[in-house]
C-alpha cells in the first residue's frame, strides 16, 4: 500500500527564505532519519511563511502505512515554529 499525505503548513516566525529553509531542513532530516518516509517540499518555495510538504510511504498493509505517516505528522506538530493547517491523504 502506498500512502501520500500532502501537508500545508505555516511558519510564523520566518522572516526570510533562509529561516524557512532552516526549519524545514530540520523537520525533513528528522523524518527521513526516523521513519520509512520520503518527504519533500512541493509548493510555495518562494514564500517565507508557507509551505506544502508531501510525505510518501510504502508498506505491505494499510494500518502500518497510516501509523508511520501519523507518527511523522505528530513530529511536525511537535515543532513550535510550524503549524499544520491542512492534510490530505491519498492511497495509490
Amino acid at each position: 500500500m502506498i500512502l501520500v499525505a500532502d501537508v500545508e503548513c505555516l511558519i510564523y516566525g520566518a522572516q526570510s527564505l533562509k529561516q524557512k529553509r532552516s526549519v524545514l531542513k530540520s523537520i525533513i532530516t528528522k523524518i527521513q532519519n526516523d521513519y520509512n518516509i520520503a518527504i519533500s517540499e512541493m509548493d510555495y518555495q518562494d514564500l517565507w511563511q508557507r509551505t506544502k510538504l508531501s510525505l510518501v510511504t510504502i508498506s505491505c498493509n494499510k494500518v502500518q502505512s497510516e501509523r508511520v505517516v501519523n507518527q511523522a505528522l505528530s513530529l511536525i506538530d511537535s515543532y513550535p515554529e510550524i503549524e499544520r493547517t491542512t492534510t490530505k491523504y491519498e492511497w495509490l
